[in-house]
């Protein structure tokens, strides 16, 4: 089946994201420390500024290579099988550990209200070492064959201007 390529404004391209990121639960997220890169998979929360937030031990490769070199990559994407389009969230940004944060951060209320813990229960994992991690995109970008195909990558700088 051919689709007539189709261009998506910023508008567009945000208003899909936004959809779509809801329907994943854990995302892949890429640091570097020391020029060796290291993926791993994390469940996260985002917040209305799009900002994204996951909790994880201090100790942890992906949180260690954090506290020493801030620029991260990821992507958020539902498993596709063989004949299914493919569509999926990427991102580029700078990550912070949140070691103080509270439960009326916006991270935790995210972290709550999304996978429907008590902030008294997270901050209770916060004293087992388990913090809270902040990424604050620079550009999302959105591979997508659902609106044309081929795929077409539309880059959405954020936040947008």
């Amino acid at each position: 089946m051919y689709m007539e390529e189709k261009v998506l404004t910023d508008a567009e391209v945000e208003k899909i994201i936004r959809d779509y990121i809801p329907q994943v639960v854990h995302m892949s997220l890429g640091t570097c420390n020391d020029g060796k890169p290291w993926v791993c998979e994390v469940h996260f929360a985002l917040d209305d500024d799009m900002n994204i937030y996951f909790r994880s031990l201090t100790t942890t490769r992906h949180s260690q290579d954090i506290i020493a070199n801030p620029h991260v990559a990821g992507n958020i994407v539902t498993q596709h099988f063989l004949n299914q389009a493919p569509r999926g969230v990427y991102f580029e940004g700078t990550a912070e550990l949140l070691a103080d944060a509270d439960e009326n951060h916006p991270g935790m209320k995210a972290t709550s209200a999304r996978f429907g813990v008590d902030t008294q229960k997270l901050m209770a994992y916060s004293a087992d070492g388990v913090k809270l991690h902040k990424i604050t995109p620079s550009a999302f970008y959105l591979f997508d064959t659902y609106i044309s195909l081929p795929g077409k990558k539309y880059r959405l700088a954020w936040p947008v201007k």
